[in-house]
């Protein structure tokens, strides 16, 4: 049984089939999905997306969105969280964090509303799930300072070093579509060199398609010279994802299923309760 750490079911390519995409996933033996907001307004959004289909959530304030974010949005943010503390589906806050590759984000607001969530994470005792894009070493420095329950590093594509400061500080580092593409060396190298209980699995869907969903730019362009869409990732595909990662390691895939289910609970520790067999009995497990 298969855990995909990261998911925005909420995101417009999943409207009107939010029934089917979890479907798949169980048909394709997801155990269990966590879903990210990713500003104060979809916060209720993703909380009853959960709850509706029996999968888990974070509440965060994303860095790409810190532009147009309220100082006062770090206040709403915790006041959700305070007021839905004891719902066992809330497993963390986020998604949050640092994005030093999009251009036109402002720094310091990145690091203002970073610092605020790690700083409310800690007050209501959750671990976080960190956005990670180009922006290791400064993630690293507000985690030194600001102490959490630990948590996940998203789509964690840093050096070796950067790898053992965040398992060092009770980070899960998470590993999806990226992995099945075979000129993307340093990831595939880091995917199976780190210990087995640093990784989760994830797919980000509806983003970072794995290499058998990725369109080609030739691709993308049919012969009216219309774009052809890429293909939507979504959580069924962490089952496939994690089956090239298991194979590049050379383990079997249920045994990495089981090691990284173990890992997800242990760095969020209310998904153990929230796992759910193939018929959708939910209970702890692991």
């Amino acid at each position: 049984m298969w855990i995909d750490t990261h998911c925005h079911l909420d995101a417009r390519e999943f409207d009107g089939e939010h029934d089917a995409v979890v479907a798949r996933a169980r048909a394709a033996g997801v155990s269990q999905v966590v879903l990210q907001s990713v500003d104060v307004h979809d916060l209720d959004i993703v909380r009853e997306l959960a709850h509706r289909h029996g999968l888990a959530y974070a509440m965060g304030i994303h860095p790409m969105c810190t532009n147009e974010a309220r100082d006062e949005d770090l206040e709403v943010l915790e006041d959700a969280l305070v007021r839905h503390r004891d719902d066992p589906r809330l497993v963390a806050v986020g998604e949050m964090g640092l994005d030093g590759f999009v251009p036109g984000l402002d720094p310091a607001r990145q690091e203002f509303f970073y610092r605020g969530q790690l700083k409310i994470a800690r007050r209501v005792g959750l671990p976080v799930i960190l956005h990670v894009r180009r922006s290791a070493d400064a993630l690293l420095a507000g985690l030194r300072r600001i102490e959490v329950a630990g948590g996940l590093a998203h789509a964690f594509n840093g050096s070796d070093q950067q790898a053992g400061l965040f398992v060092g500080l009770g980070f899960r580092l998470g590993f999806g579509g990226t992995v099945t593409f075979e000129p993307a060396r340093q990831i595939r190298r880091l995917a199976t060199s780190l210990p087995e209980h640093a990784i989760v699995m994830e797919t980000d869907s509806p983003d970072i398609p794995p290499h058998w969903l990725y369109r080609t730019a030739a691709e993308r362009a049919n012969a009216g010279g219309a774009p052809l869409p890429q293909a939507r990732n979504e959580p069924a595909e962490v089952a496939r994802i994690g089956e090239v990662l298991a194979a590049l390691r050379g383990v079997p895939p249920d045994d990495w299923a089981r090691v990284t289910t173990a890992n997800a609970c242990a760095a969020l520790p209310r998904l153990r309760a929230l796992v759910v067999d193939p018929d959708g009995a939910a209970g702890p497990r692991g």
